[in-house]
């Protein structure tokens, strides 16, 4: 028992379910789930304008690191697909849910 405590000392802790009748702490984890996933696409689209802005400077001779640019234009390619594959495992998930029978 001591170790299972010793493990999970850093982890979260989870709350219990709440009641049906209150659906306030529904809302508050869709609002959070939300703002994460827009801070996700935020930084992404960073990311992205970054890739742009270094090809941008490549093209018109403001900087000669090819390297660099191609790095950038990695990361953004690479940010991408990370967020189109948790895209679709969502999409995935919410079909699921969709064909449960109640």
């Amino acid at each position: 028992m001591e170790k299972l405590a010793s493990l999970t000392s850093g982890l979260p802790l989870i709350a219990e379910p709440s009641p049906l009748g209150t659906s306030v702490s529904t809302q508050t984890a869709g609002a959070e789930f939300q703002g994460a996933l827009k801070d996700a696409i935020a930084s992404i689209n960073e990311v992205q304008q970054g890739a742009s802005q270094a090809v941008d400077a490549l093209a018109t001779g403001q900087s000669q690191n090819i390297h660099q640019a191609m790095i950038a234009l990695q990361q953004a390619d690479i940010s991408f697909q990370l967020m189109m594959a948790i895209r679709n495992k969502l999409v995935s998930a919410y079909e699921e849910i969709q064909r449960m029978q109640i």
